[in-house]
């Protein structure tokens, strides 16, 4: 049986096409058998030129909407509401209506509804694995991989939501009784990126509903489809109307970001993304002193020690630098190896990176797919050359894939890199890997925390004592030791420095979407009545 993508080349040629078509021209026909080349066991849950506020499914007032296109192809998957100021305001007074009852509902009552979400979740893995694949491009296994992980989030804060314990505090004063209690901290805007459509979402909204807060969530222009979907299955679950609300729109970003930080209604703004866009909304947040929790860019180190084993570390390399083409905040940017091992893991990391196989999202086999737009090819490319030009040797790849498509790149590993470097100084944000050398402990801390931004950091060594030195003197917000997956709904996920505040997911995440509040009660210490 051919593959989705050589049935869409077919019909293109049957229409005399090229692949490079431009979108606009795409024939009627073409975009049919597109859509229907990707049919979902739930056709409903693809909402066209719709989303979901005040448990209604609308349109944006001005009628405008915005293509979504697959990154594998350039097709249009369709299209969805371009929002502005007047249905993000609208989407606000929907929440902020909602949260008075909201919060009243007891954490038992948020948990089974959450619980609810989750089980629909699992029960349409398939098709949100589908919706994922199609627009954020990555290959249908790391879907699925990613709609398990982004349900865990509701699983694990249905388990929270009953347990936001406050504390009986001893008082100084006699007579005094002293207690905390926590509170949600009311309408939470929820800014997510493209590159996991379902899992950013879920681990903002999940702490958000389990502490009883409402929310805007701005969905990500390049994949709103997942959105929607996870709202329908919301709607399903029994989600009372307003409590969540997806505002969506491409061209319109800008607006409707300041539009959730300017407004006074909005007490907590939750935003992923790149440090220069965080920068910016915590300056309009600051008129109205907002709570805010922010995961902005990494420039992940990765050290291996010449004592570390060695198919461990080329293991946990490529897992860590090539897992949905280089596009995750904490992929491994700067691969540090001990000069004693340094040749012997490159090769080795080669012969990994050789058994990959480039290509659409759904053909079999593939183990990488696509970029999620021209603008972060010429990111990669431009790093690349950069360190060719600078000494830097390329070991495999290199080059762009036209064949394939306009998103599409090699897989990279270049040795010889050097601190001055643009890939040294700059999140890549795609699949190149570059390998440094480096002789003592002291020399690779100094390199490794030469960074502005602090995310994540790994190092690989089975000496224990380095083990600890290494991992407090790391300047990160997250360290894998001996592993490069670090992703846990369990796990609390965050940065230092210019990578942000706050955390998500675990024990803590749920306290970003909370205020506490303390109570004194005065005249407590008198005696017993008739003693």
């Amino acid at each position: 049986m051919r593959s989705f993508a050589a049935c869409t080349r077919a019909i293109a040629r049957q229409h005399g096409f090229q692949r490079h078509v431009q979108r606009s021209s795409l024939p009627v026909i073409l975009q049919r058998s597109y859509a229907m080349g990707h049919s979902l066991n739930d056709k409903s849950l693809l909402k066209e030129a719709q989303t979901y506020v005040n448990g209604e499914w609308i349109a944006a007032k001005s009628g405008k909407t915005f293509e979504v296109h697959d990154p594998a192809t350039g097709k249009t998957i369709g299209t969805q509401p371009e929002m502005d100021r007047a249905d993000t305001e609208a989407a606000i007074a929907a929440a902020a209506a909602a949260f008075p009852e909201w919060r009243k509902t007891t954490g038992r009552q948020r948990s089974k509804l959450l619980r609810k979400w989750y089980d629909l979740m699992t029960e349409n893995a398939d098709d949100l694995a589908k919706l994922i694949t199609w627009e954020n491009g990555k290959p249908i296994a790391d879907a699925k991989g990613e709609v398990t992980y982004a349900a865990n989030f509701f699983e694990w804060f249905a388990e929270e939501a009953p347990r936001t314990y406050g504390s009986t505090i001893p008082a100084s004063v006699a007579g005094n009784r002293v207690f905390t209690i926590n509170e949600p901290v009311g309408v939470c805007g929820l800014i997510t990126p493209w590159n996991f459509p379902a899992a950013m979402i879920t681990r903002k909204i999940g702490p958000a509903l389990a502490a009883g807060c409402t929310v805007v969530a701005k969905s990500p222009g390049e994949t709103p489809f997942t959105a929607a979907a996870l709202a329908e299955l919301g709607h399903r679950a029994g989600i009372p109307k307003g409590v969540i609300n997806f505002v969506t729109a491409l061209k319109n970003t800008p607006e409707v970001g300041e539009t959730i930080t300017s407004s006074k209604t909005v007490k907590k703004v939750s935003f992923t993304g790149s440090t220069g866009v965080g920068r910016l909304l915590m300056k309009q947040s600051s008129d109205t002193l907002k709570k805010l929790s922010f995961e902005l860019g990494g420039n992940s180190p990765f050290i291996v020690f010449d004592d570390a084993d060695l198919d461990t570390a080329v293991t946990g390399a490529i897992a860590s630098k090539f897992r949905s083409s280089g596009q995750t905040c904490v992929c491994a940017n700067r691969i540090y190896v001990q000069s004693g091992i340094y040749d012997a893991f490159a090769e080795k990391f080669v012969e990994k990176v050789k058994g990959f196989k480039v290509g659409g999202g759904y053909d079999e086999g593939v183990t990488h797919g696509p970029l999620i737009h021209d603008r972060a090819v010429s990111k990669v490319e431009a790093h690349v050359r950069d360190a060719e030009k600078q000494g830097g040797k390329i070991l495999i790849g290199g080059q762009k894939l036209p064949d394939l498509g306009e998103n599409f790149y090699q897989p990279t590993v270049i040795r010889d890199m050097t601190a001055n470097m643009q890939l040294a100084g700059e999140e890549t944000f795609g699949p190149v890997a570059g390998l440094f050398k480096f002789d003592t402990e002291a020399e690779v801390i100094e390199l490794a925390n030469a960074s502005d931004v602090g995310l994540a950091g790994y190092f690989f060594s089975r000496d224990v004592q380095r083990c600890y030195r290494i991992a407090e003197a790391l300047e990160v917000g997250m360290v894998g030791v001996n592993t490069g997956l670090i992703s846990d709904p369990a796990a609390p996920f965050g940065g230092v420095k210019e990578s942000g505040f706050g955390r998500e997911g675990s024990m803590l995440g749920i306290k970003e979407y909370e205020v506490t509040k303390m109570v004194t009660l005065g005249g407590m210490g008198e005696s017993l009545q008739g003693s």
